[in-house]
């Protein structure tokens, strides 16, 4: 500070920026990912780190790119992934819908006719 190379601001007074954006960011491999492990030494922290960034960007989708991950966005690749994600989605509720009317729990079953139990109870008082 007295050579005039750094100087000191006050946070939120001086600064007219933020860095919620990127301590969100970084918050998310924290909490999912690094403190899962052991970090024994600097270069598997940094594989780690290298690893999350390539899956992040890569393999999960983000829901503000509408289930596109940010390399699709950044490269502009095709979307199909809406569609995708759709199609799955229906597919998904006709599946539950069919699977949930084909079990019973007996409870929703009518209960017998009363026709029939006083039939087979007169059958049974009846003299022979």
């Amino acid at each position: 500070m007295a050579d005039g190379l750094l100087h000191r601001v006050l946070a939120q007074v001086e600064v007219s920026f933020s860095n919620s954006m990127i301590e969100a960011f970084w918050r998310s491999p924290r909490h999912q990912w690094l403190y899962l492990h052991s970090l024994d030494s600097f270069t598997q922290l940094v594989q780690l780190i290298d690893f999350y960034v390539e899956e992040h960007n890569t393999q999960v989708p983000h829901h503000a790119f509408v289930g596109r991950t940010p390399d699709e966005i950044y490269f502009d690749q095709p979307d199909g992934v809406r569609d995708r994600l759709k199609a799955a989605r229906v597919d998904a509720r006709r599946a539950r819908m069919e699977a949930n009317r084909g079990e019973s729990c007996r409870v929703c079953e009518p209960p017998p006719t009363q026709k029939s139990v006083s039939v087979i109870s007169a059958v049974a008082k009846a003299p022979p």
